[in-house]
């Protein structure tokens, strides 16, 4: 598991959007502080809940000059239709292959609604020193995070 002082493991995945393109944690550390908030499964209700929570803080991240992706083992395409709907203005990565979620060693199957090799909930901040100051993994995938705890993290990182 990636804790407080780790180096964040890098990957690479898919930027969700019209164009899907790659996207490498280590080529966007200039966007620090860097918020990871992976999450189960677009659409679902804990998961619509904590993305609309975290656009709700948005402005407070980029204010600071923070930047935040959501993380899902969802397709891109299905990812872009998600955000559009709710209408984020931060981006999502889409990580059908697992890399993200098991550099992090959060992949977990929530059998109850046919979910398999998804990604637990959780949320890392990662300095431009490519170092986590800030880690959190739900215990139970139904619990969303600390927003004030995590925005006190990105205030800390900037």
């Amino acid at each position: 598991m990636v804790s407080e002082g780790d180096s964040a493991p890098d990957f690479t995945v898919t930027l969700a959007g019209d164009d899907p393109e790659a996207f490498t944690l280590s080529e966007h550390l200039d966007e620090a502080p860097i918020v990871l908030a992976f999450f189960p499964g677009a659409y679902t209700p804990p998961c619509t809940n904590e993305m609309v929570a975290f656009q709700e803080e948005y402005d407070g991240f980029d204010g600071v000059g923070g930047t935040l992706y959501g993380v899902s083992a969802d397709s891109a395409f299905s990812q872009a239709s998600f955000a559009d709907e709710y209408g984020f203005e931060f981006s999502l990565l889409s990580d059908m292959d697992r890399e993200a979620i098991g550099a992090y060693d959060l992949e977990i199957d929530i059998g109850d609604l046919g979910l398999y090799g998804v990604s637990q909930r959780a949320v890392f901040v990662v300095d431009s020193d490519g170092e986590v100051t800030y880690a959190w993994v739900a215990d139970d995938p139904t619990n969303e995070p600390d927003y004030d705890e995590v925005q006190e993290a990105v205030e800390a990182a900037a």
